[in-house]
Parts: structure tokens; sequence; C-alpha cells
């Protein structure tokens, strides 16, 4: 037996496969470029067929660039500068952190899956724009297909021939993603009452405007359907002027200020999020004209979302008539890979609905999005708990099988396919459960988008750049992500592969790192202070006997040192790379503070106000390599151990 202190040691079964998966060894360029033939093979085979493509256009125009051209001076003279300057940006970017390596432990990134890093090579000279289908008329369907694929993952309606069917485009990224939710929240509750101040008693309105601004999603939905049924109904120039009416009494036409003065009834409305939320709630509302004041951060249990904090909070602001625009559930925290109770929130809006409140529930699932196919079924339906867990030690808890549940009960979704979905930056996606409500979002540039939309679910959206916020964007990206999920369908027996691997490194990471504790005892004071409910763990450490919050943080900064990447250094030194995160106790809440600080035997605070940890992000399917029988798992512990004997020898010799 090998002695190596990468040999596959002692992880319980289900969290090693017996067998090595064949079926992951195509996915990937692979961490030692194996697969460099067949990347090679598709995209000389796919570049020549672009160049065929080119000289087929109109064979009968003649070649504008000479023949002679390569052999002039001026033409030498570019290729020679454009090889330089390739060359050295080629060897700059050897300095590149080596997302691809399973010794990469570090941020919410790994290996490029090879049908999405091939369609995205080969879409990129066609160079579609997807706004609209006159600059994109393939990738923008093929961007429409995603968000069905993505509704279909989360559990949403996806049959674009049933009125309810969902509707998901991509982003830049997940920040994106979640400013589309708050704008087409504001949309879809202000409208009820912009149909008030206009005047359009026919529609059986709400009795006053904290009723209309308080009707449920499905509820206003219904009543936008009945405005256009009634407006298309019309005489052409009626028609007109009640459209010019109640458009001029719109949030998007009158601005925050503007609106609310409209209408005292109403105050400005809040965003409740837990403070585990990504920092981009916070640019949203900014960017959304809302303030920073009126998002509120909830706090959590071991940084899951509270759901008793939840009621409170809405409970209060019912009392005060404060609106809540939305209630954000974090689906695979960024910082720690937590799962919030999304089940809670949607039980705690139908309690706030019997005292008249009601908001838009979304779920910020830019990490935790594509685990959910591993709770999707073939034939899309829900799988048990028992059959997702046959294929894991411990995952997944009862309560992170009741959110991926309730997903299909929610207002919105983020999801970042350039995340768990292995696919090149930047590509976020947004997802609503209804896309009717989308109308609300239109915008008009007669240069690019047609007058009148089709009602045909997919020719309506050809226009895809009235409707998101950028006003270009890379069809490539999307030819990426349709790609792939062609080929790995988003369910647990495809896609599910990928997940199912790297939960089941998570688990044996875990399992590892209190082994550990045990071995280090002696030296070190090591937890896991939150159970990872997805592929992200965190460990908390501290030198025996140390009583200084200031020196255990020095402490993991230390090990951080070691595992930071350096530009400035050759690659090939660094035999980890890993990041760092911090706790901070007023965010953390009391008991959980008390309960982690008592663990690592640190009785003070000495001032600071939070604990550094390490973060590890565990996305590569090799962690634990069953072809050769190592794991890189059980070699980053023995690198970590002989980092810290080094360490505390250092703080043993400043201390003599």
């Amino acid at each position: 037996m090998p002695t190596s202190p990468f040999h596959a040691g002692d992880a319980p079964a289900a969290c090693a496969p017996a067998a090595h998966d064949y079926a992951l060894d195509a996915c990937f360029l692979g961490p030692y470029g194996e697969n460099d033939g067949l990347l090679e093979k598709l995209v000389v085979e796919f570049l020549r067929d672009h160049v065929y493509w080119r000289r087929n256009f109109h064979p009968e125009d003649p070649p504008p660039i000479a023949t002679a051209a390569a052999r002039q001076p001026d033409y030498l003279d570019f290729e020679a500068r454009m090889r330089r300057e390739l060359h050295q940006l080629s060897a700059a970017l050897k300095k590149s952190v080596p997302f691809h390596s399973p010794r990469y432990l570090g941020h919410m990134v790994s290996d490029l899956l090879l049908p999405g890093l091939a369609a995205q090579m080969l879409t990129l000279p066609y160079n579609p724009n997807n706004v609209s289908e006159d600059a994109a008329p393939v990738t923008v369907d093929m961007e429409v297909q995603v968000g069905l694929q993505l509704a279909r993952m989360l559990g949403y309606p996806h049959d674009p021939q049933q009125p309810a069917c969902a509707f998901g485009h991509l982003t830049s990224g997940g920040t994106v993603a979640n400013y589309q939710a708050l704008r087409l929240a504001l949309a879809l509750k202000a409208f009820p009452v912009a149909l008030r101040a206009a005047g359009v008693v026919e529609l059986d309105l709400p009795p006053d405007d904290w009723s209309a601004f308080n009707l449920s999603g499905a509820a206003s939905i219904a009543l936008l359907q009945r405005w256009q049924a009634w407006l298309a109904a019309q005489p052409a120039a009626d028609r007109a002027a009640w459209q010019a009416r109640v458009e001029a009494e719109r949030v998007e036409q009158r601005g925050l200020h503007g609106f609310f003065a409209a209408h005292p009834q109403l105050r400005e409305p809040c965003v409740l999020a837990p403070v585990t939320a990504h920092y981009s709630w916070s640019k949203g509302v900014k960017l959304l004209g809302l303030g920073r004041d009126q998002l509120q951060l909830l706090p959590t249990r071991g940084m899951r979302l509270d759901p008793e904090a939840l009621e409170t909070a809405l409970t209060r602001h019912a009392r005060e008539r404060r609106p809540v625009l939305m209630a954000v559930a974090v689906l695979g925290g960024t910082e720690y890979g937590t799962v919030d109770p999304v089940d809670a929130v949607l039980a705690a809006r139908l309690r706030a609905r019997a005292l008249g409140l009601d908001f838009c529930v979304h779920v910020d699932a830019a990490w935790g999005g594509y685990l959910a196919t591993l709770f999707r079924a073939e034939d899309g339906s829900l799988r048990t708990p028992a059959q997702v867990g046959a294929e894991f030690a411990r995952f997944p808890a009862p309560e992170v099988h009741a959110a991926f549940a309730a997903l299909a009960d929610t207002d919105s979704v983020t999801v970042d396919p350039h995340k768990l979905g292995y696919l090149p930056y930047g590509a976020g996606a947004f997802v609503c459960r209804d896309h009717r409500a989308m109308a609300l979002l239109a915008e008009r540039a007669d240069y690019v988008f047609h007058s009148d939309a089709p009602p045909d679910y997919l020719a309506r959206y050809r226009s895809l750049g009235q409707y998101i916020p950028e006003g270009s964007k890379s069809g490539a990206s999307a030819a990426a992500v349709y790609v792939t999920h062609k080929v790995l369908p988003l369910d647990h027996r495809h896609f599910g592969r990928l997940p199912r691997a790297t939960v089941r490194a998570a688990e044996a990471f875990q399992a590892r790192a209190l082994r550990f504790a045990d071995e280090q005892a002696a030296q070190v004071r090591l937890i896991v202070p939150f159970a990872p409910d997805s592929n992200l763990v965190c460990m908390a450490l501290n030198p025996a006997g140390n009583g200084s919050l200031r020196a255990a943080n020095a402490f993991v900064n230390g090990l951080h040192d070691s595992l930071r990447s350096d530009p400035q250094q050759p690659l090939q030194l660094k035999e980890f790379f890993g990041s760092v995160t911090s706790l901070r106790f007023d965010l953390l809440g009391a008991a959980d503070t008390a309960r982690i600080l008592d663990a690592l035997g640190l009785a003070a605070t000495d001032g600071e106000d939070r604990l550094v940890i390490l973060r590890h992000t565990l996305m590569n399917p090799y962690l634990i390599d069953t072809q050769n029988g190592i794991s890189y798992i059980d070699g980053y512990f023995a690198f970590l151990a002989r980092q810290m004997r080094m360490l505390l020898a250092r703080r043993g010799q400043v201390a003599a």
C-alpha cells in the first residue's frame, strides 16, 4: 500500500465512488491536459467549417485580400507584431491561477466543461449580439431555450405552450441577475397602483393603494392580463389614450420619488435578506434608487436565515404598514455554502398575507443552483430524500432537501452557469416563474425591435433586448450554456454527476478535517464551524493553548500566505491554493459566536470584530482520483500539517 500523503485513506465508502466515473473524463480538458487532442480536433474542425461558410456565402465575390499580401512588408510587419504581443500575452497568462488543478481549493471556479468551451470558441467568430434576432438569429433562440432548461431544473413550469410558462435569460453574472429580480418585483408590485391612479375602474381594482401594492404576484399578473385584454378591445384612439394614461402613472415613468409622492398611503418598500447575502444586493438597491437604507439584513442561525427573525420583521412591517418588495433566500452562500430555509420563507409569506402584507420571494442560487440537478429525476420530477441520500454519507440534510423542493413555488431565481455550471465567464442567469410579468419590463427601440410583439412565446423573446438590463450581449455565451445543457441534461443522471462528485468530496473533506483535528489536537484546535450544506467547507483553527483572537487570526493568515496566489513566484512553488473568509461577530450572533470561540478555546476578542477562517471550495471532480488511487484531500491535510508546524515553530522562537 502506498505511503504517500496523497494515498486515498479511510474516507467513508459513500464519499468516494468505488469505480472510476469514465463519463466525466470527456467533460474537461483535464488537470494534465489529457483531452488536448479532442479539443484541438474540435477547434480545427469547426474553424475550417466557419471558413467554408464564409467562402460559400457569395462564392462569386472575388477575395478582397490579395494572394500576394502575405509577402508584403507591411503585412509581415503586422504579423510579426501580432505574434510578439500574443506570445507575451501567453507568457503572462502562465502566471494565472491554476483553476483546473485538483490542488486548487480556493474560490468558486474550476476547470471548464469541454462542450461549453468548444461551443463558445466555435461561436465567437460569428460574433452574434443577443439583443435581438436581427443581430443573432440563432443564439437568441438558444438563450431563451437556456431559460427553459434552467426552469425545468428548478421545478418551474417550462412548457412554452402553457400560459404561465417560466422565462429566463443570461446575464454577465449573479449581480445583474439579482438586479433584474429587483426590477421585475418593483414593476409587478407598482403596476396595480398605477392602474388605480389612471382610473381604470372597469378592471375591478383593489380599494386602496396599500391593497394594490400588496396583491400577490399571481393576482398582479392576472390583473395585467385583464388590462391587456380590456385595452385590446378598445377603439384604436381610445386604446392609445388609455395606454398613455397608465404609462404616465407607472413607477418606471414617474421615478421612485414621484411615484411614492403621488401615493402618500405608501412608503418606499424594503428588501429583506439574510446577513449572508452577497454584496450585490447592496448594489442592487442603490442602482434601483431605493437606497441602502431599504435593504434590511436579518440575523441567521448557523449562517442560515433565521425564520423567526423573518416572521418578526414581517409582523412589524405589517403593523407599521411598511411595504416589503422582496424577501431573499440564499441557496448556497458565497462565503460558507449554506442553504437558507426557502420553504420557511414561503410559509412566512402565507402568514403575512393574512396581515395584508405580500411580497416577492427571490432565491439567490448563484452558487447552489446547479445542485438542483441532484434533486431532479430524468422525467423532471422531484427525487425523494431517500433517493438523493442513497448516493451520499450525510447529504442532503432534511432542511436542505426541503429548501430545494420549495424552489418551484418561488417567484424568481438567480443561477450562475459560470460557477457550478463549469462554464466560461460571464454567464449568470435570471429565471422568473411566470413569463407574463416580463411584459412590465418591455422597452421599445424601433431600430432594434419589432413594433408589435407576436403572441408566440419564442417569437416574443427574440427581441430579447427589450426585457434585459444589457443593450448588447454575447451570443457565444448563450451557445456555450445551451450546448452544455444539451450534452449534459440538467438531471441527476447526467449533469448531476458533477455536483455528486463534488459533494462526495466535501463529505470526505469534512471527515478528514475531523480526523485531522484529533491527530493535531496537541498542536491546534480545529473545528468545522458549520456543517456543509453543499460543496464548500470552512475550517476555524487556533494554536493549542492560545487564548488571543488576534494571535489566532494571525496564525490562519499565515497559513493562507502559503495558499494564496503570488504572481512574483513560479507557480509550481505552490503546492495547494486556498482562500480565507471571516466570521463577523455582529452578523454571526451571540449564540454562534460563543459556540465557536468556546470550541476554539478563545475567551477574549482582543478588540477584534471577526474570526478569520480557511475556506475551501471543492469543485474539482478529481479531488479523489480513483484512477490513480490518490486523494488530493489527504495531500492537502499533509501539506497543512507541515505549514502549521513551521508557523508554530516560528511562534515558539519568537516567544522564546
